[in-house]
């Protein structure tokens, strides 16, 4: 079996288009990102062909990406899946490869640790889900999957999240759970 590497690369159509659609996105939401300007995260992308082409896997998978914030520590731009509900091209699937490896019957094609992993994202963690959240209303209507730590995930379980009631709420689940509803969002640093 050969191990075929992905080119994590964007054409020039699909660069120029990637970078419109984010621009768009970035001037339409700006209490996401106060005080920070398009050309330094323009500059920042232009220079980081591989993470341009992980937000690019994030649109194309009905993620809307877009800058949530800069670490001054690291100098990265912060970029989430800022969809209104968890993108429907991700969702039914289980936690992880070790849940989808678990289940016996009716397995679903793949998992949300596994298509982050591909995409070159990270799942959102809880603290990052809430601060998404403050954002606007997110997930009214769906669910997403969370990072789950390790002492839940060694017991079998993972967490996920959704805005209800006017509250965030997180959950547990039996990390080879799926459901239509279900799946993930993530983020990526540049």
């Amino acid at each position: 079996m050969s191990n075929v590497k992905i080119k994590k690369e964007l054409s020039l159509q699909q660069h120029d288009e990637l970078l419109s659609t984010l621009k768009a996105r970035f001037e339409k939401n700006m209490n996401r990102h106060q005080g920070l300007e398009w050309d330094k995260v323009q500059t920042k992308l232009q220079t980081n062909t591989e993470k341009l082409w992980s937000l690019g896997e994030m649109e194309r998978t009905g993620g809307e990406p877009d800058v949530v914030g800069y670490d001054e520590n690291t100098g990265e731009y912060i970029f989430y899946d800022c969809s209104a509900e968890s993108p429907k091209s991700r969702r039914s699937v289980c936690y992880d490869h070790e849940s989808l490896e678990s289940r016996k019957e009716y397995k679903p094609e793949s998992s949300a640790a596994d298509m982050a992993a591909a995409m070159g994202i990270e799942l959102l963690t809880e603290e990052e889900y809430r601060a998404l959240q403050k954002l606007g209303n997110f997930d009214t209507k769906t669910s997403s999957w969370l990072k789950t730590p390790a002492d839940i995930r060694k017991l079998g379980g993972a967490i996920f999240a959704d805005f209800r009631y006017g509250n965030v709420f997180v959950y547990h689940n039996g990390a080879e759970s799926y459901y239509a509803v279900r799946g993930f969002r993530g983020s990526v640093r540049i």
